[in-house]
């Protein structure tokens, strides 16, 4: 079956770095665009990041444009998040999703970060 399955998550204090990964299975990982989004407590979840399905092309939120790198590895199934520059308002549970098409897309389960002094 599908599963996309986050980790790297954790507590970091501010100007921190995590490396969030997200591995896939269960479907044709370089037919589907990678995205990653974030829900901070009390707010709706929000577009964080994006990458082209052969990685030729990233799409970020202003928020974290410079600070943030999404990256895919094909041979391994799995698209990574490099956050660098970390503030208290990137506090979120982070997920990922695979989507191709309206009808086929696919959400992870979510890694909480906490970026806390």
């Amino acid at each position: 079956q599908v599963q996309l399955v986050e980790s790297g998550g954790g507590l970091v204090q501010p100007g921190g770095s995590l490396r969030l990964s997200c591995a896939a299975s269960g479907f044709t990982f370089t037919m589907y665009v990678m995205k990653w989004y974030r829900q901070a407590p009390g707010k709706e979840r929000e577009f964080v990041a994006d990458i082209s399905s052969a990685g030729g092309s990233t799409n970020y939120a202003d928020s974290v444009k410079g600070r943030f790198t999404i990256s895919r590895d094909n041979a391994k199934n799995t698209v990574y998040l490099q956050m660098n520059s970390l503030k208290p308002e990137d506090t979120a549970v982070y997920y990922c999703r695979a989507y191709k098409t309206y009808n086929s897309n696919y959400w992870g389960q979510g890694t909480q970060v906490t970026v806390s002094s």
